[in-house]
């Protein structure tokens, strides 16, 4: 597993400061984030103009590319992202699954668009990921297999979130295994309570919440998983440099410890 983190930690800050902090910290690689009022570090509109500056980071910090997250579904939104991923050799787009939870009707429409996404990526050589999402239309297990088995193309895959997950009121560590045949991405962060949101960035920080995140771990390294383990913490766009660098650095110090407590390190 490649331990890389979502550059919306930094989402006040550039995104050459975002690279060198999570060099710093010492992750293998990073995850762009193109989320609108998080983090705009890669810019649908712009994304042609960045690559070369995107490559050149990578290199000046020796951080290997791991994913880019849009969360839109949005068709005219995607193609250019996906464009610039395969440019850049990024080989995974996160994407939000939308919707409403226990909408039936919404589900279906999620469902369809994500396989016109998915055959999108076949034509840039990526894969598209969604996750299961608290107040979405795939917000659980259950749906995330709707999903699965509706979507055959061979670049359509699972980002799992084990925040997610917990708060949909399921195990995390029980629940991966359902899936496990199609994740190709990992969102990780930790959890404290079931309610709808994350909680404050702190307490997103692995191994300050209610999730057995090294349980979880030894799962995906039990099942043979070798993809990005991405950290996402959301909500720290207001603080300070500081406060995001000691998260950066305990997260992870906590993803390194769980890989070599199961043997993955």
């Amino acid at each position: 597993m490649r331990l890389g983190a979502n550059s919306v930690l930094f989402g006040g800050y550039e995104m050459e400061t975002a690279f060198r902090c999570i060099a710093l910290a010492g992750y293998d690689g990073i995850e762009l984030a193109a989320i609108p009022q998080m983090a705009d570090h890669l810019d649908p509109e712009r994304c042609q103009e960045q690559v070369a500056e995107v490559r050149r980071l990578a290199q000046d910090y020796d951080l290997e590319l791991l994913a880019i997250e849009q969360p839109r579904r949005d068709i005219e939104i995607m193609e250019p992202v996906m464009q610039a991923a395969a440019e850049c050799g990024i080989p995974i787009v996160n994407v939000g699954p939308g919707g409403e939870s226990g909408n039936e009707e919404s589900l279906v429409e999620t469902i369809d668009e994500l396989g016109s996404l998915s055959l999108l990526a076949e034509k840039y050589g990526i894969t598209l990921c969604v996750k299961a999402h608290v107040g979405a239309s795939i917000f659980d297990t259950p749906t995330t297999l709707r999903a699965m088995e509706a979507i055959n193309s061979p670049s359509f895959g699972i980002d799992m979130d084990p925040s997610h997950i917990h708060r949909a009121n399921e195990n995390p560590v029980e629940a991966i295994a359902a899936v496990i045949s199609r994740v190709r991405h990992v969102h990780i962060r930790d959890c404290k309570g079931r309610q709808q949101g994350p909680g404050k960035p702190e307490t997103q920080a692995n191994g300050r919440g209610d999730i057995d995140l090294v349980g979880y771990v030894r799962v995906l390294h039990e099942n043979g998983y070798d993809g990005p383990l991405n950290l996402e913490v959301i909500g720290a766009r207001e603080y300070s440099l500081e406060q995001c660098c000691t998260i950066a650095a305990e997260s992870r110090g906590h993803m390194q410890a769980s890989l070599q407590a199961c043997g993955a390190r």
